[in-house]
This record gives structure tokens, sequence and C-alpha cells, in this order.
């Protein structure tokens, strides 16, 4: 059976269409008939064609509004973006708009290239109500340089039915989370269902277990050079996945699963827990036959917070022929309607208000909502997502240090010197 649907709370109200992607063939300033200007609008892939086919119509719905701009959409696979985006934004055949990782380690790092259009009097004129926080996440230089992505949260999902059957309540500590996977090996299903073979989902094992050891305040301290990445907190939180994989808690050989592998275990119910971010929430609910509950990953001494950040937001090239006809595109997007579209449609939560007082979804994705609010609103602690703050170089560290830890080829010590060390090359 799925998840019964609900009706969200006028209460949970706050929450454009954020998907990332890029690909690239030359621009276009014109369409064939001489007078309609022509954007591309490039995404990631999405995971099914229905959600293209959403996208599409909701695209339809602009062109309709604005007969005098054609949005031509393409979709390019996320690690090939990776790979081609700098290039072909350099060359001038990249996107118009694109879709693109929030903070100063993606959006942060095309700005400080000259790439990205200057957006700071788009958002004067248009008057776009971001939430503040967002809004800093897309600031270089004084300027604004993009729409943030969506709202998101990072923790664990768990396979209620599986904890219920063994006589496991909801973890409100670490040593309960400890426990909890000691039942569940036992009982002959893996606890944890860890993938890293991407690599970037080791930065987030780290963020949310170093989140809840030390609060937001800590995570400001580390970010802002303060605190060493070589601190006995760091190295905890390291240690907490290092002796999970000891114990034999986690997947065998995480380093060679792939993130839809990894999710999938979850799903068929041979692993009971998955951590991993709140944008999945609606993979999940329609995907199992179980109920599913979301929590932060657990603090030492309570129930922890959530990583919280923002995910890939709309961006506009620097070498864009029509920045009149794309900031026209973000300004649609930008919308109570289509907020309250993207919620509906896509279970994303946009970086600005909407009233949600009606909308129909799932208790998992209301949860996650009404979480999302308490980041918007500033009445919940949330820790950060590290990878979206920091560099290239740190990241590369990141990647490569969690999946030597996983590996046993390095210590927990060990991958927080080689942080520390590229945290200071900047």
């Amino acid at each position: 059976m799925k998840i019964p649907g609900m009706t969200l709370p006028a209460s949970a109200a706050a929450l454009a269409l954020m998907i990332s992607g890029c690909t690239g063939t030359a621009p276009t300033s014109e369409g064939d008939d001489g007078g309609t200007e022509q954007i591309r609008y490039l995404i990631e892939q999405p995971e099914d064609a229905e959600t293209i086919e959403l996208i599409e119509g909701d695209l339809a719905t602009f062109e309709e509004q604005n007969p005098d701009i054609d949005v031509e959409l393409e979709v390019m696979p996320l690690d090939s973006m990776r790979t081609v985006l700098q290039t072909q934004l350099r060359s001038g055949e990249g996107p118009d708009v694109f879709g693109w990782g929030s903070g100063p380690g993606y959006a942060g790092a095309l700005a400080e290239a000259g790439l990205l259009y200057d957006l700071t009097a788009a958002y004067e004129e248009y008057d776009w109500p971001v939430y503040d926080f967002a809004k800093e996440r897309v600031t270089s230089d004084g300027k604004l340089i993009g729409i943030p992505g969506d709202i998101e949260t990072i923790g664990i999902f768990y396979n209620q039915n599986i904890f219920d059957e063994l006589g496991i309540d909801q973890p409100e500590n670490l040593s309960d989370l400890e426990a909890a996977a000691g039942r569940i090996d036992e009982a002959g299903i893996t606890p944890f269902a860890i993938s890293d073979k991407e690599g970037w989902q080791g930065g987030h094992l780290l963020s949310m277990a170093l989140s809840s050891r030390i609060g937001p305040d800590g995570m400001d301290s580390l970010l802002a050079g303060e605190t060493p990445w070589t601190s006995p907190d760091v190295v905890a939180a390291l240690n907490t996945w290092d002796q999970f994989s000891s114990a034999g808690y986690l997947t065998e050989f995480p380093t060679a699963l792939s993130y839809d592998d990894g999710n999938s275990l979850f799903y068929s119910g041979e692993a009971a827990i998955l951590p991993t971010g709140s944008w999945l929430a609606p993979e999940i609910q329609n995907g199992v036959d179980f109920e599913v509950g979301y929590v932060p990953f657990p603090a030492e001494d309570g129930q922890g917070i959530f990583s919280g950040g923002l995910g890939s937001g709309p961006l506009v090239s620097a070498n864009t022929a029509n920045p009149e006809a794309a900031i026209k595109f973000l300004d649609y997007l930008m919308t109570p309607e289509h907020g309250r579209w993207t919620i509906e449609n896509q279970s994303t939560i946009p970086p600005f208000p909407v009233d949600t007082e009606g909308v129909d979804t799932s208790p998992l994705f209301a949860q996650v909502v009404t979480d999302a609010a308490q980041i918007a609103d500033g009445t919940g602690e949330f820790g950060y997502n590290i990878d979206v703050l920091t560099t290239d170089v740190f990241n590369d560290a990141m990647i490569n240090g969690i999946q030597a830890l996983l590996t046993d080829q390095k210590t927990a010590e060990e991958v927080a010197q080689d942080l520390e060390t590229a945290f200071q090359a900047g």
C-alpha cells in the first residue's frame, strides 16, 4: 500500500521550480519567425518521463503568458553536468538559464569566474520575496547572482515496520541509534543503506553527524576558520561512521554502491535506515509499501538537528543573448502560484513564502514541509550541508577522505588532517 495522503495546514506555509542541470549548444536570440525570443533552460535529467512531462506543461503555461518567448527545455545527467558546465559557459555555448547548486562552492565559484549574470537590479525591480538566509547563499561580492534552490534537510529515513517488528523505538540519541543498528543486524537485516560510489554522499554523512554533535554555532566556527577541522568533534563525527562500518552496520563495499542502488536496498526492505536528504521523500512515499519515519541524525545527548541547505536553483549565464527574456522566466518561477505548483506537483519547497493551506500531500512530505518552514522562519536549529559552503579543493578532500575512511585506508584523524589542509589551501 502507498502512504496515504493528507492536507497541509496553513501553519506549514513557507515555501519556484528549482531543478538542476545544464548542457550546451549555441545560444539563439530569436525563433524562426524572427519575432520570438528563445531561451534555453537546461536541467538535470529527471528520474522519469512523467517529471519531464510536468515540466514541459509548466513551460507551456509560461509561454502562454509570454507569447513572445519560447523556452527550449534540455536535460543532462548530473555527472555530465559537473564535467562540462564551466567549459560551456566559458565558450559562450552554454544555456541561457540553468540550474546549479546554491552556495559558494557552486554558484559562487561560477560568479567568481565571471560566468553569471548579475541579478541585483532584477531583485529590486521585481521585489522577489526570497528568505534572507537563502538570499545570502546566492550573494557573491555584494551581488545577487541567482535564485536560491529549494529548501532541503538531511537526516535519516527509517523503516517503521522493521522498527515496530523488532520492538525498536525512534532513536532519541546516538546510543539509541547504535543499539537499534545492533538489533537490526542481529535480525539479518542491513542496518544502514550507505552508498558512496559517486562520493558526494560521504559529505552528507559527515554533515549530519557533525551538525548534530556541535550545533549551528559549532558549524559556523568551523566554516569561518575559527575552529580547525582537526578538532576532536570532527574526528568523533568521522569515527561514528568508521565504528558503524567496523561493526558491520553498513552495506558491504559502500564506495562501490551507487546512490540509486543504495536507495533500492531501503525500498526493498533489505536495509532499515537510509541517511540522505528530504528531496528523496516523494520517491520514497511513492515507492515503498511500508511506513517511513524521518528524523535528524541523533546527537550524543539528544535527538540532534537536521542539516539544512538549499538545492539547485536557476542561474542566468553572463553570456545570454536574451537577458530580459531570461529574467521574465525567473520572475514566473518566483510567483506564489508557481511556488504552490512545485509543492503540489514536484514535492519541492521554494525559498520564498507560499500559502500551503489545503495542499494535498503525504504525511512524510507534510513533515518535511513543516521542518523546512522552521528553517525559513528561524524558529528551529539547523546545521549545514558542508559541500555547498566550501571550496572544490575542500570538497575533493572530503570526498576522497571519507571514501578512504569507509575502505579502511585512512583513520578519522588522517581524514580530519586532510580536511584542515584543504581548508587552509582555500
